[in-house]
């Protein structure tokens, strides 16, 4: 990938991906405090118990709690912030990087915060929300502002910021939070290094 790549990106991408993520964020959320009845106890819903990411469950074979777990959130402050977040860091990142790459280094990520958080959580911890794919978007952006030869200063300072609020803050996958960043620098390094071996005079 190079600058004109990105530049071209911009032109051509509107950011689609992160408003519809958001949109269906919002919208599970909705719908769990419909089933609490209750907006700040949300995770009293039916779908938490079916969808929240517990070790315990997923030895029986319930593997989808790895990507549905991603879309829960404890209240609307974890919803908001999240959101946010993934907002301020994403319409940018989606139009750098194109949405199947986006959507690529989103959904991985959201994964690999779920198998980092799942390693090292106790047998009945429950553990939800979007942290682990915002933070792959984190890594992504520092990958993609390192490859346009620009400051990885302020990315590096948020996540320095997020990682502080990880470790003092109670109740907060701090394994879910590196296992999405970490996911997010390999895989946006990988995407990026494609993307230049098919330009024109590269080798492949």
């Amino acid at each position: 990938m190079t600058c004109a790549d990105c530049q071209t990106g911009v032109t051509r991408y509107r950011p689609l991906v992160v408003p519809a993520l958001i949109a269906v964020n919002t919208a599970i959320f909705a719908l769990t405090a419909a089933q609490a009845g209750s907006v700040a106890d949300n995770s009293r819903a039916g779908l938490f118990e079916s969808w929240s990411l517990v070790t315990d469950q997923l030895a029986r074979g319930e593997w989808w709690r790895l990507v549905t777990s991603g879309f829960l959130h404890f209240g609307p402050i974890h919803l908001a912030f999240n959101m946010i977040a993934l907002w301020v860091i994403g319409k940018d990142l989606e139009r750098l990087l194109g949405r199947p790459r986006f959507l690529a280094v989103y959904g991985i990520g959201l994964l690999g915060g779920s198998v980092a958080a799942l390693c090292f959580s106790p047998p009945q911890a429950e553990t939800a929300g979007a942290s682990g794919a915002v933070f792959a978007l984190m890594g992504g952006l520092t990958v993609v502002l390192r490859a346009l030869n620009l400051s990885v200063r302020p990315a590096l300072a948020m996540i320095a910021i997020n990682l502080v609020i990880s470790v003092t803050v109670p109740n907060i996958s701090l394994a879910g939070h590196l296992g999405g960043l970490l996911t997010g620098l390999v895989v946006t390094a990988l995407l990026i290094r494609h993307a230049r071996r098919r330009e024109p005079g590269q080798p492949r």
